[in-house]
C-alpha cells in the first residue's frame, strides 16, 4: 500500500474507528508505514523532542546495563537505543524491527560507529522472536511496544527470551496529568506535531498515528498489570519530565 493512502485507510472519514481496531486491522501496515518515514524519523525525533528523547534513553538505562552480557532491543529503529546500550559496555546487542527502512539506517549508523563486532540488527517480528528460550540477560524496547497489536503475545515472547531473573526494560510515551502542563501538551501532540512532522516528513498523516498511539496505550497500573499477566515481576515505573515518558522496569 502506497504510504499516501495508508493512513487514509486508518483514518479513513466514511466511519469512525476506535483506535485498537484501527491498529489491530494495520499491522500489516505498520512496517509500511515506518518505512515511508525512515528517511526523516531521527531528525523528527530530536526535533520534536528537542533532544529530550536521548536524555530519556540514557536515564532509562542508569544503573542497569552494567551487569548484561547479551541484549536484545525489540522495535530497534533506527537503532538509537540499540546503540546507546553497546556503548555501556554491554558486550553484545541485538536490535529486531519490522521495518527494512529503518534497519538499514541503522545499520549504516552502527557501521558509522564502528560497532559492528557487538550490534548486530535483524528484520523481525516481536510476536515470534526467532531466539531460544533463556537467551537474554535484558530485553528493552524503547517507544515500540503502543504499536505491538498483540502485545501480550509478544510481552509473554520477551519474557520467553530472557534469562532467569533477566530484565525487562520498556520506555514509552505517557501522558501528563496536572494543569497546565496536561492541556499544553495535549495541543502541542495532537496539532503541532502533525503539523510540523507533516511539513518535515511530507507524510501528516504518520505523525497523526503518533498522539492517537499514545493517548489509546494503558499506562501506569494498567501497563504494569499486562506485564503481571505476561508472567513477569517485581514492576515498577518512572515518570519522566513531567510525565511525558515512563520507563517500565520488570524481572522474569
Amino acid at each position: 500500500m502506497k504510504r499516501e493512502n495508508i493512513f487514509q485507510e486508518l483514518y479513513g472519514k466514511r466511519k469512525k474507528r476506535t483506535f485498537a481496531h484501527i491498529l489491530l486491522k494495520s499491522m500489516r501496515d505498520i512496517a509500511s508505514l515506518f518505512n515511508s518515514i525512515a528517511p526523516t524519523y531521527d531528525k523528527l525525533n530530536h526535533l520534536l523532542s528537542l533532544n529530550i528523547d536521548k536524555y530519556w534513553r540514557s536515564k532509562s538505562l542508569k544503573n542497569c546495563s552494567l551487569k548484561w552480557k547479551k541484549v536484545l532491543d525489540v522495535a530497534c529503529g533506527t537503532a538509537d537505543f540499540t546503540l546507546q546500550i553497546a556503548q555501556t559496555g554491554v558486550p553484545e546487542v541485538i536490535g529486531i524491527d519490522l521495518s527494512e527502512a529503518m534497519v538499514n539506517i541503522g545499520k549504516e549508523k552502527v557501521k558509522n560507529a564502528n560497532f559492528q563486532e557487538k550490534v548486530h540488527l535483524m528484520i523481525g517480528d516481536c510476536v515470534a522472536l526467532p531466539f531460544p528460550e533463556n537467551s537474554f540477560d535484558a530485553v528493552t524496547v524503547a517507544f515500540g511496544v503502543r504499536n505491538f497489536a498483540q502485545r501480550a503475545y509478544s510481552l509473554n515472547e520477551m519474557r520467553r527470551v530472557l534469562k532467569p531473573n533477566g530484565d525487562l526494560v520498556i520506555l514509552e510515551f505517557s501522558t501528563p496529568k496536572s494543569f497546565p502542563i496536561k492541556q499544553l501538551y495535549r495541543f502541542y501532540f495532537k496539532r503541532w506535531l502533525p503539523f510540523v512532522g507533516g511539513i518535515i516528513s511530507g507524510d501528516k498523516a504518520a505523525y497523526q498515528y503518533l498522539p492517537e498511539s499514545v493517548y489509546a496505550f494503558p499506562q501506569g497500573e494498567a501497563f504494569m498489570q499486562e506485564l503481571r499477566d505476561a508472567g513477569l515481576r517485581n514492576m515498577r515505573q518512572c515518570r519522566m519530565t513531567l510525565g511525558i515518558a515512563t520507563v517500565y522496569y520488570a524481572k522474569k
